[in-house]
């Protein structure tokens, strides 16, 4: 069983990991290297502190621990090169290794530093030269305090598959040269989207978890909104990134409302809304205004804020401005056409225009070799065909849409609306 200082020290590492990473990465100019020190560092503390108490500063002693390795490492690598002589005529070795002021260097970091060293530390554990499962990980690693264990855990895969993941995006970034630096230009917009489609999948798989036994996973969606916060912070000036931050509030706001008692799920037109939470609305639509501040041109996070925020004001779901969300999907589908954002539409146009219009957009998606394995196109078909009175083949869709599901709690869902219609 842990400790007070274990708990303790568990919870201050998972709030001050990144700024830690951060700042070593900043010294040291290689992203591994400065997790591996972060790392000694937690291992120190874990020894320490249960034998000497808990510092009056813990996130200022584990941070100073950092420096002082880093500089331990750099000091290292110094007399090193001294040692090999071909190193020390290589100027770009020579600029790398030296550090003019070790006495700057172990100065507290001005919260603005902090700020732009963990932009910085974003946008290396997701650039694009790693794969996305690999950024997923990483950032999560890096900026999310989580082990390895509570990576594999939550994404139903196996620690030492994680672990791998891990190992190799480290040495796909070294491999690579990848700069420890915040990108300018045409390459930020890149690295953006980038940064932010790990964090909305991240927020994704906790809000509708693919596989498994529960039908979401907090710790994950309360990781992602985490990052998105960060992000706000550190890049203020970015309209997609308080778009994201926008949505991702507004959903999360109805996390209480979206299962019963017994985990199973309610959809959005049977929620009770007095359990969205109020105070996650408002920083949503905060953000979204924000967003829409920054940039008359919506990009797709923000279009779909825009549209969470018709649910959110909405007080009952028949008070829902649907032909508003279904122009919003129009709108997306120009700005960032997919079949998913097709189905959406569809979802929406039925709802505002009545269930034929709905169910003629989505038989045309039908065909569509993206969404074949896709069970929400079925579950929208049997929804819709189970309005228009055509219950055989409702049923059947609900059918075809349980044989597709991963979750479990999706899968008995859906088979239970079957079931209701072969009656």
């Amino acid at each position: 069983m842990h400790s007070p200082v274990h708990e303790t020290l568990a919870t201050v590492w998972r709030m001050e990991s990144a700024k830690v990473v951060a700042t070593v990465a900043r010294m040291v100019r290689d992203v591994p290297i400065a997790e591996e020190l972060a790392q000694e560092v937690l291992v120190t503390a874990l020894e320490r502190w249960p034998a000497d108490g808990l510092p009056d500063k813990p996130a200022a002693w584990l941070m100073a621990a950092a420096k002082n390795r880093a500089l331990d490492h750099l000091r290292h690598l110094q007399m090193q090169a001294r040692k090999h002589e071909e190193l020390g005529r290589d100027l770009e070795a020579q600029e790398a290794l030296i550090v003019p002021d070790f006495t700057d260097a172990l100065d507290e970091a001005r919260q603005d530093e902090i700020g732009d060293d963990l932009l910085r530390l974003v946008f290396t554990s997701c650039h694009p030269v790693l794969p996305t499962d690999s950024r997923v990980a990483l950032t999560l690693k890096l900026l999310g305090g989580l082990t390895t264990h509570e990576i594999a855990r939550a994404f139903l895969v196996p620690e030492p598959t994680i672990a791998q993941r891990i190992v190799r995006a480290k040495q796909k970034l070294r491999d690579a040269k990848v700069p420890f630096e915040s990108p300018r230009g045409e390459d930020l917009q890149q690295r953006v989207a980038s940064v932010l489609e790990v964090v909305y999948l991240v927020f994704n798989e906790g809000y509708t978890a693919t596989a498994g036994d529960d039908w979401m996973r907090p710790a994950l969606t309360d990781e992602a909104l985490r990052l998105g916060r960060m992000l706000a912070g550190i890049a203020p000036g970015e309209p997609e990134v308080h778009g994201l931050g926008a949505l991702m509030e507004l959903q999360a706001s109805r996390t209480k409302a979206r299962t019963d008692a017994e985990g199973k799920p309610i959809l959005l037109a049977d929620q009770d809304r007095s359990r969205w939470d109020p105070l996650l609305i408002r920083r949503g639509l905060a953000a979204l205004e924000r967003a829409e501040t920054l940039s008359t041109q919506r990009g797709p996070y923000t279009l779909q804020a825009a549209i969470a925020a018709c649910h959110a004001r909405a007080k009952r779901a028949d008070a829902t401005d649907w032909k508003r969300i279904a122009a919003l999907y129009g709108e997306l589908a120009r700005v960032a056409p997919s079949p998913v954002v097709e189905l959406n539409r569809a979802v929406a146009v039925g709802m505002a225009e009545g269930p034929a219009a709905g169910l003629a957009l989505v038989e045309k998606l039908l065909e569509d070799k993206a969404l074949r394995q896709y069970h929400w196109l079925p579950s929208v078909q049997g929804d819709l065909l189970e309005k228009l009175g055509r219950r055989e083949e409702a049923r059947a869709a609900f059918e075809r849409a349980a044989g597709l599901a991963g979750n479990a709690r999706e899968k008995t869902f859906l088979l239970e609306r079957a079931k209701k219609l072969s009656v």
